[in-house]
């Protein structure tokens, strides 16, 4: 077959389409917490829709040791934004140059993030690493600010979450104290003969090895195709969602595969997806049934049932730190500390 210069500008077309390769960054880690240290409390998403709730966050805070400081347009409304994109990514890179701001925990999540991601300042960022925590939309933050930049960021507890005793244990623990967490589930049957709640199922078994990466899977899938996701090599993929039909879930992690992200980790761990049941009638694949379609042909370690997302009790779990999962104990283990 005949090579024509078409045949060469659609190669180069093609391959313009396809973001390019970014090698593993070298990871940043942010100062770990201490009591007396300052948290910003910034609206990327959704907005504060009550003082009370944001002065509820400051008293969670507060009882930790900390001082808190609130971004200036938290309290701000732009439809279902706190306030314009413009307003919003100020003042976030506001809250990493102030050397008097040690960490910066999101109010909600909710939807904007990924609007901020080419408003941000990432020579800024990189130059003053802090700790960033968020969960749900605040995962388009998380990726892109670590792709950016390096810097370790914390899928954890956002200023409207429940600090609960399993919230605030892990919170401390790898925030403050530095440890190389083990993550793993309650073991409570209350009085039950089995265990029901949190229980963690085994997709296919093993150990495996990386950094951690992932989030919110809505929000990571509509990112595909950016500049703004990091390299999926060898990587420890962990997700979460709320409020999706199962062929919502079955599209998303579709495209994850297709994208070539299945084939590129070392693990799989899924966390909570709430109020994602089969629809009513017939007709509908359960979660676990596209777990048996997508992942466990993978057959790489993989399980599900984590306590990462929309729930009262949560892990604080590290993007870019490497971690050991294993599938048959459903744990998660930190090998390096996540923060200095």
């Amino acid at each position: 077959m005949s090579f024509s210069r078409r045949n060469f500008l659609q190669m180069l077309t093609a391959a313009a389409a396809i973001p390019a390769f970014r090698p593993p960054l070298s990871v940043i880690k942010p100062p770990r917490l201490k009591p007396g240290d300052t948290v910003a409390l910034v609206g990327p998403a959704a907005p504060a829709f009550t003082h009370e709730t944001v002065q509820v966050a400051v008293e969670s805070l507060q009882a930790l040791g900390f001082k808190t400081v609130i971004a200036k347009h938290v309290f701000d409304r732009y439809g279902y934004l706190a306030g314009t994109d413009a307003d919003r990514a100020a003042d976030l890179n506001a809250m990493f140059a102030n050397s008097s701001v040690n960490a910066i925990m999101a109010m909600h999540g909710g939807w904007g993030c990924a609007r901020l991601l080419p408003l941000l300042d990432y020579n800024l960022i990189r130059r003053n690493p802090k700790i960033l925590v968020g969960y749900s939309d605040i995962t388009a933050l998380l990726l892109g600010i670590y792709a950016q930049t390096g810097l370790a960021t914390m899928h954890g507890p956002v200023g409207s979450a429940t600090f609960n005793p399993f919230t605030v244990n892990y919170f401390r623990q790898t925030l403050m104290d530095g440890q190389a967490v083990l993550m793993e589930n309650p073991h409570d049957k209350g009085d039950l003969l089995a265990q029901v709640k949190d229980r963690i199922d085994t997709l296919h078994p093993g150990k495996a090895r990386g950094r951690l990466v992932g989030g919110n899977l809505t929000v990571l899938s509509h990112m595909m195709g950016s500049k703004y996701l990091p390299d999926w090599k060898d990587s420890i993929l962990f997700l979460e969602d709320i409020g999706e039909d199962v062929y919502r879930m079955d599209r998303m992690i579709t495209q994850l595969k297709l994208a070539g992200v299945l084939d590129q980790i070392s693990g799989f761990v899924f966390g909570k997806c709430t109020d994602c049941e089969p629809g009513k009638g017939y007709g509908s694949l359960t979660l676990e049934d596209v777990f048996r379609d997508h992942i466990i042909p993978l057959k790489k370690p993989a399980y599900s049932g984590a306590m990462i997302g929309h729930i009262t009790h949560k892990f604080t779990v590290p993007l870019g730190i490497e971690a050991e999962m294993d599938a048959d104990a459903g744990t998660i283990r930190l090998l390096e500390p996540a923060v200095k």
